[in-house]
């Protein structure tokens, strides 16, 4: 039985990794790469800030109307319907936010960064 080494193909991506690599090793570099996470920071929290906020409306929500938790939906506790049907949309709202921003604010950088 012989072993058989298998290797990924060289690519053009490769001088542009050393180049990113060389990028983030000089001053310009690490300044990129602390704005970068800074600005991720600040993604993150602005996206659970917002989830959180709308979270904590449902409950508000709730309590400033009365009689509407009391109503029920086909049955169901308008309540239990709300938190428990009304919270998915919302999640995925914030997740795609979240990701589509993250993904701008890293194409950023790497323009930055072959730029220079």
């Amino acid at each position: 039985m012989t072993r058989i080494r298998v290797t990924a193909p060289r690519s053009a991506a490769r001088p542009v990794l050393q180049s990113r690599e060389a990028a983030e090793e000089s001053a310009v570099g690490q300044v990129f790469v602390r704005s970068l996470i800074r600005s991720q920071l600040r993604l993150a929290l602005v996206v659970a800030g917002g989830f959180l906020l709308i979270l904590g409306a449902f409950p508000l929500l709730l309590a400033a109307i009365p009689g509407l938790a009391e109503s029920r939906v086909a049955g169901i506790p308008f309540d239990w319907l709300l938190l428990g049907a009304g919270i998915y949309p919302v999640t995925g709202l914030s997740a795609w936010l979240y990701i589509r921003s993250a993904a701008r604010n890293e194409a950023r950088y790497r323009d930055l960064a072959e730029d220079r």
